[in-house]
């Protein structure tokens, strides 16, 4: 069942995040669905935390980011969804490639949505499990 209320793209989400922490760390949209929105990030110096890994950090800002624009494409043309909560489980590190995330939704309601974003690494494993909780506010 499609959850957009509004028009949704790869080109248009890359767009929007031109010059912003999205394009910074080299996130790029990949496939937007009936339901989910799927984005990645690469495993490189602008990513990694001193030990060599993907920076955890990084994997919640990935989460933020699907899970974000995803409520706001779900909500009604002039309202806007802004976070309440986010958490992490680092599952698995990552030390090269490119960590890809896939937002789904758990609830759509009225003044909240709570989005799933789960990432794997390139062999399919998963390495982060994230929920986000989002804040739906009407037009003022």
């Amino acid at each position: 069942m499609r959850v957009w209320q509004q028009p949704v793209s790869v080109a248009g989400l890359t767009r929007t995040s031109l010059d912003t922490a999205v394009s910074h760390l080299g996130i790029e949209f990949l496939e937007v669905g009936e339901d989910f929105i799927r984005g990645r990030v690469p495993v490189d110096a602008r990513t990694r935390q001193p030990f060599g890994l993907l920076h955890g950090g990084v994997s919640v800002v990935l989460a933020e980011t699907l899970g974000s624009v995803a409520a706001n494409y779900a909500c009604p043309a002039g309202y806007r969804a802004v976070g309440l909560d986010i958490n992490a489980n680092h599952l698995r590190s990552a030390t090269s490639g490119w960590v890809t995330g896939t937002a789904r939704a758990v609830h759509i309601g009225r003044s909240t949505q709570v989005w799933q974003i789960d990432m794997v690494n390139d062999a399919g494993e998963m390495t982060c499990a994230s929920r986000i909780t989002m804040a739906i506010l009407a037009p003022r």
